[in-house]
């Protein structure tokens, strides 16, 4: 008990000093910028605050100018037609393949719901699989449900089934979010080599790397029977 004890001890002691570290780092970089401030004049930092504003502005315009292509919401489109239309005139795509009779469709529709609103710069978006045969021939969609991943007019990248999202049905939206930042078709802010399972220890080694024609062959293979 007292060996133990003692490396519960050295651990605290270790990570109390990891803390400390970078505190100081952190307290270091602000006194260099706070001291960079205090060395302007007027003239560079009102050059600095133009810079800051132009910024904002140009971030506001992109905005605006994805809503106005049907980005900040999770919807349904009609045809295979406005397809083609949608993924050209964006340049990240995510597409739900459904199916009105598939349960596991339900829960993807709820959490590219959320994804919808919190990323902006991606076009989110749904298309029944029945209603686009020639589509899902091209695009060698066999399970329900995938989710199309298109960059720049092109399909990037699967998420089939729930293999690559911890293989449960109670995944969590940031799981998702996750798979979708490993595919670079979102901007992902977390670590993608974490990936934020319910269960780290059974999956959290499966997935850090996402080589996607071994990932997209073995989905294929180990989804099969799930639609």
């Amino acid at each position: 008990k007292m060996a133990a004890d003692t490396s519960v001890e050295i651990l605290q002691k270790v990570l109390e000093n990891e803390i400390l570290q970078t505190t100081k780092v952190v307290e270091e970089h602000l006194d260099a910028e706070m001291q960079k401030l205090d060395q302007m004049d007027e003239d560079e930092l009102e050059c600095l605050k133009q810079r800051r504003l132009e910024a904002l502005k140009k971030a506001q315009q992109q905005k605006q100018e994805w809503l106005s292509k049907g980005h900040g919401e999770y919807r349904e489109i009609p045809s295979e037609r406005d397809f083609f239309q949608e993924v050209k005139e964006s340049k990240n795509v995510v597409c739900h393949f459904y199916r009105d009779t598939t349960f596991r469709c339900q829960i993807m529709d709820k959490h590219l719901t959320a994804l919808a609103k919190k990323h902006v710069e991606t076009k989110f978006l749904k298309l029944n699989a029945e209603k686009s045969p020639f589509l899902c021939e091209r695009l060698r969609i066999k399970v329900i449900p995938t989710l199309a991943l298109v960059k720049d007019g092109k399909t990037q990248d699967y998420v089939v089934g729930f293999t690559d999202l911890g293989n449960t049905d109670d995944f969590t939206t940031e799981t998702l979010e996750w798979r979708l930042g490993c595919a670079d078709i979102i901007n992902y802010s977390g670590n993608l080599m974490d990936p934020p399972f319910q269960s780290q220890k059974k999956f959290g080694t499966s997935f850090t790397k996402l080589d996607k024609k071994t990932i997209r062959g073995k989905k294929y293979d180990s989804d099969s029977d799930d639609d």
